[in-house]
């Protein structure tokens, strides 16, 4: 089992307040850091201090952390031409000594993409595929050969294939609850299935679903890595539980939905065996407010060693 901090930047926090969660993460042995990909806040309040790019993020981190995992959950086909996220991937892993992994979907939030001019076309599985075989390709092309593609969204002609990343391959993953397209997508071109904000019936049964598209394929599903990303809020009493979810603008009640993780860390630990016992071998937390590092402590020093490993 590996465990790592999930965070949501656009939320309102600095590149300062990532780097100190992606230090709690490396300081008390978590597996890794990973934010997600948005430009946009979706909460009501206060916007500043704006958004942080997530590779500008990504790249930053990979010179200020020695060991954990970088990678984000996940990025939007709507926001990089695939040949270009693949040069910007291939550079954080060099710059991190091969520990990226690229988190990439369709993307949802139109909203944001209004705000900033981004395209955002009403149909994307195909962008998201297209997407998928030229990173991939560009990747897995020899060195001195060339990599040519030509799609209904995208068109390369003899790319250079360059620069390689470090790891090969680099971590893909592809993630999502659609009933077909998207296990059928990660069976075939992710290292890593993640399903999330959902409860464990639910994610027993995605994770059975792209199981079976690697069957389709003949692949194994021993083979791809099963992950679950859930919203997360442990404390020592009712009291620091009351208080952090009130300092993310919700009641207990709201939070508790039956998904999100909440409680002691033994209850929490209780929740993470239980979704380990469905399949999952990797579980993200997601801690909403990034100024609250005591948190992204408590996570590491007393939830981790009671966690199945």
């Amino acid at each position: 089992m590996e465990y790592c901090l999930f965070t949501e930047p656009q939320e309102g926090f600095s590149y300062d307040d990532q780097l100190a969660f992606a230090r709690s993460a490396e300081q008390h042995g978590l597996d890794g850091f990973f934010r997600s990909d948005h430009y946009l806040r979706m909460a009501d309040g206060d916007p500043l201090p704006g958004p942080t790019d997530a590779w500008t993020t990504l790249a930053g981190l990979a010179r200020e952390t020695s060991r954990i995992r970088l990678g984000t959950l996940v990025s939007s086909v709507t926001y990089r031409v695939p040949a270009i996220l693949a040069i910007q991937v291939a550079q954080v892993d060099a710059m991190s000594g091969g520990r990226v992994e690229l988190g990439l979907g369709t993307g949802w939030f139109a909203r944001e993409h209004a705000a900033y001019g981004i395209p955002f076309p009403d149909k994307r599985f195909d962008l998201l595929e297209e997407q998928l075989q030229i990173v991939t390709g560009l990747w897995s092309t020899p060195v001195g050969e060339t990599f040519s593609f030509d799609g209904a969204h995208h068109r390369l002609d003899a790319a250079p294939a360059l620069p390689k990343p470090v790891q090969t391959p680099v971590p893909v993953i592809v993630g999502g609850g659609g009933p077909k397209r998207t296990p059928a997508l990660a069976a075939r071109y992710a290292t890593e299935f993640n399903i999330g904000f959902v409860t464990e019936d639910v994610v027993a049964e995605k994770f059975d679903g792209v199981r079976r598209a690697c069957d389709t394929i003949g692949r194994d599903p021993g083979s791809l890595k099963l992950s679950v990303a859930l919203p997360t809020i442990i404390g020592a009493d009712d009291a620091e539980i009351e208080r952090r979810v009130a300092a993310i603008g919700q009641t207990r009640a709201q939070f508790d939905n039956g998904a999100n993780l909440i409680g002691t860390p033994a209850e929490v630990a209780e929740r993470v065996e239980r979704l380990a016992a469905r399949g999952a071998q990797r579980v993200y937390f997601q801690l909403l407010d990034l100024r609250d590092v005591d948190h992204a402590d408590q996570v590491g020093a007393e939830l981790l060693p009671l966690l199945p490993r």
